[in-house]
């Protein structure tokens, strides 16, 4: 079966990957001059920062990716955890270092807090844990069938109980609140509109910690890329996707910028929204918006090991600051996240929260959402949570159109590595072997 895959970020990559090693014919479509989408690197001067994810959670769904499609990824990549996911440090003056891969140390963190805030957020993860393992089964794992699926898992999915009811119900505290709430709210989600379950992210940080490729993100990039061509997956690059050509009301090819490519399955690994024939079904659904990043290269910084959450009080972060890229001896690259107004004053953000590092910046780079998007078609972030009624409204790893799949952020629960890798393992189900 010939599969024309469009969009080479890691949902396409991984998905041709997967497809090629069940013995598809695959051809992978990317707009840009190379495959790998937000997993690049931004460079000025002797400086480098990672273009999108700095760590990742679950590197399970790494090592059955690589595993699926050939050799293991420890003959491709170095994964090394990371001790510390991010530090919060709060309005009041309070901090907390959220410690992965250990229910202890997290309990121990938060009692530091204060006292009993330990106990509270034990309580809430681990009930979590039971979410989780439904979701993992019956939805993350294996194209959603609600006629296989545990009973417990539909009614989960149909709950109406938003994560912000829940982190009020549950945790009380602001701070823990805050912390709970933050994989979510910086990916531009308000918590009134995220469903509950989506909480189970915290319930992964705890189990599985978070982890890094030791060369950079890119470096996985790479490795994909390499992994396609072992796979003689044909990579067509400056390539772009117009449509979805149908005959008899099914996917027959793709229109392109270099022509018709004729297709016996097509995977949409981009927002559907730029493919006509999938547009109208997807609607009711909008992207997850992009944030501003500003890449910044110090001399002589304040020692940063890990992402540092910076809170502004009530539910949003001030910024959010990413110690990974290179930098000469001395020196470091920082990474900090915005959201609201792009030419906010970063530098004076920074140091209003303790964080002047003013006197030290001898490069800057300023990504803002036009920026993000044009250079990604598209935002990486997958949908906006509008409420539980999202989860149906998104595609994947099917669509209503014959013939046609979707992988990558927007066909995902989630942003992020695990899930859009996730996606690709779906796709490669739902078509099976040639």
């Amino acid at each position: 079966m010939r599969v024309v895959v469009i969009g080479g970020g890691l949902g396409g990559c991984a998905t041709a990957a997967r497809l090629a090693k069940l013995g598809h014919r695959v051809v992978l479509l990317e707009r840009a001059a190379a495959p790998g989408g937000a997993l690049g690197v931004v460079r000025q001067g002797d400086h480098t920062w990672d273009a999108g994810p700095g760590t990742t959670l679950l590197p399970a769904v790494l090592r059955d990716l690589f595993r699926k499609s050939g050799r293991p990824l420890e003959r491709e990549l170095e994964l090394v955890p990371v001790e510390v996911i991010r530090e919060h440090r709060f309005r009041d003056g309070g901090s907390l270092r959220l410690t992965g891969g250990s229910r202890a140390a997290q309990k121990a963190a938060f009692e530091a807090l204060g006292p009993g805030l330990g106990a509270r957020w034990t309580a809430y993860v681990d009930a979590l844990g039971r979410e989780w393992e439904l979701l993992r089964r019956d939805y993350l794992e294996r194209p959603w069938d609600p006629g296989l699926a545990d009973r417990k898992t539909v009614g989960l999915l149909r709950r109406r109980e938003s994560l912000d009811r829940r982190l009020r119900r549950t945790l009380g505290d602001e701070r823990l609140r805050l912390v709970a709430a933050h994989p979510l709210a910086v990916d531009g989600h308000d918590p009134r509109r995220v469903p509950a379950w989506a909480g189970t992210v915290s319930y992964v940080e705890q189990k599985f910690g978070a982890w890094r490729v030791a060369d950079g993100t890119a470096a996985l990039g790479e490795a994909l890329a390499r992994r396609l061509a072992t796979r003689k997956v044909e990579v067509l690059t400056g390539t772009t996707a117009h449509d979805v050509v149908l005959r008899g009301g099914r996917a027959v090819a793709v229109a392109s910028s270099v022509g018709e490519l004729d297709a016996d399955a097509v995977v949409c690994a981009v927002d559907p929204r730029t493919l006509p024939v999938l547009r109208r079904h997807v609607r009711r659904t909008r992207p997850a918006p992009l944030p501003t990043l500003h890449h910044l290269g110090l001399v002589e910084p304040p020692p940063l090991a890990h992402d540092l959450v910076l809170h502004a009080g009530h539910s949003d972060p001030l910024a959010v600051v990413r110690p990974w890229g290179t930098a000469p001896e001395g020196a470091a690259s920082w990474t900090v996240q915005l959201r609201g107004a792009p030419g906010q004053d970063v530098l004076a953000r920074l140091a209003d929260r303790g964080l002047d590092v003013r006197d030290r910046v001898v490069e800057h780079v300023v990504r803002d959402p036009g920026t993000l998007r044009r250079e990604w078609g598209g935002s990486p972030l997958g949908v906006q949570w509008q409420g539980r009624a999202t989860v149906r409204r998104r595609l994947g790893p099917t669509t209503p159109v014959p013939g046609v799949y979707a992988a990558g952020a927007h066909a995902t629960p989630g942003s992020g590595i695990p899930f859009v890798g996730l996606s690709a393992a779906l796709v490669a189900q739902a078509l099976g072997p040639a």
